[in-house]
């Protein structure tokens, strides 16, 4: 029996005295940029029935707002494909932040949508965590090539410069958002609380 502590031949990952052993492979080694490493996701949405109330109830009893609420439909969202297709979709949606984190609330209105989708098969809750990217078109190509699903996207804003997509790899429950804010936003719907800013 040996006394002390035990050789450990099969971790891999162990430092000894500071220094890698041979061999070691950090998470994702070899793989060119991570997804983690390009995207920086700071948003974090979920699909309500009723947004209005869910918008008060965050506000009022979470501490966290002011909510912005939009209705999304034309003009405000242009150019709806939902697995592929054109198709008319609409949707209202808040955004609020906490701290650098930015909520968003969505609730379908009308039309195929990955909002509706969950609110048929699951009920209400966390949708998708989303980033800001420059360069939305690439972002989007490259994540299709790493085996992400193209589920719904579009163009947005007062200047019709905006875009987001939907993704999801097979096997993973998690969507991802790839947003580029439009250059001139409309005026939300209102605001809640109100005279907040």
């Amino acid at each position: 029996m040996r006394h002390g502590r035990p050789r450990d031949h099969g971790r891999r990952g162990a430092r000894r005295n500071g220094a890698r052993l041979p061999g070691l492979h950090r998470p994702g080694a070899g793989c060119e940029r991570a997804v983690s490493e390009r995207l920086r996701f700071h948003q974090t949405a979920f699909v309500v029935r009723d947004l209005d109330a869910a918008v008060r109830h965050w506000a009022d009893d979470l501490g966290i707002g002011p909510w912005r609420v939009w209705t999304m439909q034309p003009p405000h969202l242009l150019d709806a494909v939902y697995h592929g297709t054109a198709v008319p979709c609409a949707f209202r949606h808040a955004l609020a932040m906490s701290g650098e984190l930015q909520f968003e609330l969505v609730q379908p209105i009308d039309g195929p949508s990955i909002f509706a989708d969950q609110l048929d098969a699951t009920g209400e809750g966390f949708n998708h965590v989303g980033a800001v990217v420059d360069d939305h078109q690439a972002a989007v190509a490259d994540l299709v090539e790493r085996g992400f699903a193209l589920l719904q996207s579009g163009r947005f804003g007062a200047s019709a410069d905006g875009r987001f997509a939907y993704l999801q790899r097979p096997g993973i429950s998690m969507i991802v958002e790839l947003i580029r804010p439009p250059s001139e936003r409309f005026a939300p719907d209102y605001i809640y609380p109100a005279g907040l800013s």
